[in-house]
């Protein structure tokens, strides 16, 4: 009985907020591109405004999360200052000045008896976001749901439970600016797990789930939801170096792209090598030096002394730290299957001269992002181009990569007709 009343006490709590988020939802559907832009520049302002109050706050979760043991790649996920609070108000003011998408038209085509139809974007309604440690999260998540006519319900993990608040506080500034409903971006106030299980159970109530946040996290979102999941599980990414790569630019980008930041999801997590590449050591050493520890083969071993042995677990393995997996394969093919094999389908990139082999590698590789000639840490909204994300999607259904504004809608069809009746 007293295991049933904590979920009942959050079914109760998500029901309440799903239906202020659904009539949130309703009327954000036929809102102007101007004013949700208005509440976005007005919540970075107020952003920036706050930010001794929320780097304070910040502060708190920080050394809670540091007495708990949380690990270092959570810890910077978490960790705000000056810098990232600005980048946070760029990303919004950044989604304000993006194409809204809301009512552009797909395609359009007429019938041979004069019916006319289009496919019309239209928001996907209320848009659950559960996620672990990242307060930019919170920002990004609102900023987009908001201007694809979404409301968004904000499930933050409880190592960032004050960082998350003065953040929200900031976007529900900039809703009432703006004139529009706060029920348009909630987070949910309590961190009892019961709230996760209540939100994925949501049937009705909200129309996708989210998940950003660790394997366990994700596993949980996918196996117990009632409600449709747009999420990917790991972040396995791979560099290909081919024979035929310039080796500056091989070690240029295999270095950034493990050690740039080493706690995302975008981050190198194995290295293959061309045998045919004329200087694998240097790539070897260049990782090492700096400051990465590298588990190898035995053909990556015998390059340096340094090398630990790598086991077949590290294959399958997202460090989210300053560790790399490294072997040496026979060409093109042998990186793709061992991609295939190992990969989770994220971000993988090859660097290459030879066009055919690049060729190849793009067309071959079944990721939501392949890449020539860059390092995998681009894969990012922002990067993109699209302003901000909300997470990247790796499944085949709906939206694949980096998922802003185009990713947070649907669509329908419209009919237009004369008099038309069906035979």
């Amino acid at each position: 009985m007293n295991e049933q009343r904590p979920f009942a006490e959050a079914e109760t709590l998500i029901a309440d907020m799903g239906t202020r988020a659904r009539h949130a939802a309703r009327a954000l559907a036929g809102v102007a591109t101007e004013t949700k832009a208005k509440a976005l520049i007005a919540a970075a302002r107020a952003l920036r405004s706050s930010k001794a109050d929320i780097l304070a706050a910040n502060a708190e979760d920080l050394a809670r999360s540091e007495r708990k043991g949380l690990s270092a790649a959570m810890l910077d996920r978490l960790r705000l200052n000056d810098q990232r609070i600005d980048g946070i108000a760029d990303a919004l003011e950044s989604v304000a000045k993006l194409e809204d998408p809301v009512g552009q038209v797909i395609d359009e085509r007429e019938r041979p008896n004069g019916l006319r139809l289009s496919r019309v974007r239209v928001p996907l309604g209320v848009v659950g976001i559960i996620y672990e440690s990242r307060p930019n999260v919170t920002a990004d998540a609102g900023a987009l749901c908001l201007m694809a006519g979404n409301a968004a319900i904000l499930r933050g993990g409880s190592e960032a439970t004050g960082s998350n608040r003065e953040i929200h506080a900031c976007l529900i500034a900039g809703l009432a600016e703006a004139g529009l409903p706060e029920d348009a971006i909630q987070l949910v106030p309590t961190t009892d797990r019961a709230a996760v299980g209540a939100m994925l159970k949501a049937s009705g109530l909200i129309d996708i789930i989210v998940p950003r946040g660790g394997k366990s996290l994700v596993a949980r979102v996918q196996n117990e939801a009632r409600v449709p999941v747009l999420a990917h599980l790991d972040g396995i990414c791979h560099t290909f170096v081919h024979s035929s790569a310039d080796p500056a630019m091989a070690r240029d980008i295999a270095v950034n792209a493990k050690m740039r930041r080493t706690g995302i999801c975008g981050a190198m997590e194995t290295l293959l090598i061309d045998r045919g590449f004329p200087e694998p050591g240097m790539l070897v050493s260049a990782l090492i030096e700096a400051g990465c520890e590298v588990r190898g083969d035995p053909a990556i071993a015998a390059l340096d002394s340094r090398v630990l042995a790598v086991d077949a677990a590290d294959w399958n393995t997202e460090y989210l730290e300053p560790i790399a997996s490294v072997a040496m394969v026979e060409g093109t093919d042998a990186a793709m299957n061992h991609i295939a094999e190992h990969g989770s389908g994220h971000t993988d990139a090859i660097i290459a001269e030879d066009k055919v082999a690049t060729a190849q590698f793009l067309a071959g590789v079944d990721s939501a992002i392949v890449m020539h000639n860059a390092s995998s840490q681009f894969a990012d909204g922002g990067e993109f181009g699209l302003g901000a994300e909300i997470g990247i999607a790796t499944g085949r259904l709906h939206a694949r990569g980096p998922v802003a504004l185009e990713g947070l809608t649907t669509y329908k069809w419209i009919v237009r007709g004369s008099g038309q009746v069906r035979p």
